[in-house]
């Protein structure tokens, strides 16, 4: 593997992880907010990733895909955390809210990434002698900005059982709504059919022009080599 792809993998590895954690962190507070204890109960609300690793989807998928990109693209997800729906005082309100608490979250966490570019470019501004190792710490909020948004976007395809979907379920009249849920048996296979298609094409096109807007916003603070 070339050094620049290792180098890249380094970079990402750790901002994909703790965006993925935090995506599922917030899926377990909401639902605690809405009167769903079973995340706390099997020790999902914390930071620490280990409980949130999922081999496949956290470690193997995002690995596999760094490699045959040469470093260009990595996605995955962390282990879903356990929500019963039963226990939300409000059904309908409560699932809504867990639902898009975690797209929420990788949405603040984008701008947050976008402010720490720029507080770190004014640090590296003020002592010089520490630009190298702020510079490196920039890429990772660029790539954390691009990560994040793309959590966004990816988790509001409405195909169950994603997080979009859940919202979409609410819209539609009973007879569609439980069709409609049954189908996210096939969800994976139909993502993974998609993959490399026009559809995903367009449906991402947004978040790279937000992901510009929001690092040509901030480019000024960026140190060069």
């Amino acid at each position: 593997m070339e050094l620049d792809t290792l180098r890249t993998i380094a970079l990402v590895a750790p901002v994909l992880l703790f965006s993925m954690v935090a995506h599922e962190y917030a899926h377990g507070y909401a639902a605690l907010r809405q009167g769903d204890d079973t995340a706390l109960k099997a020790g999902r609300l914390t930071f620490n990733p280990v409980p949130h690793i999922d081999l496949w989807m956290t470690i193997l998928l995002p690995a596999f895909l760094l490699y045959i990109s040469k470093g260009t693209m990595a996605f995955g997800g962390a282990k879903p955390v356990p929500v019963d729906p039963r226990k939300f005082r409000e059904f309908r309100r409560g699932d809504i809210i867990v639902s898009l608490a975690g797209v929420a979250t990788n949405l603040v966490l984008a701008v947050v990434c976008a402010a720490l570019f720029a507080l770190l470019g004014a640090l590296g501004g003020a002592i010089p002698s520490a630009a190298g190792t702020l510079r490196v710490l920039q890429q990772m909020a660029v790539y954390g900005v691009t990560l994040n948004l793309l959590l966004v976007a990816f988790n509001l395809i409405p195909i169950p059982p994603l997080d979009g979907s859940h919202v979409v379920t609410h819209l539609l009249p009973a007879r569609l709504a439980v069709p409609y849920q049954r189908f996210g048996r096939f969800g994976l296979l139909v993502l993974i059919l998609l993959i490399n298609t026009p559809f995903l094409d367009y449906w991402f096109a947004p978040v790279f022009r937000v992901a510009r807007g929001l690092l040509g916003a901030v480019q000024r603070f960026a140190l060069v080599a």
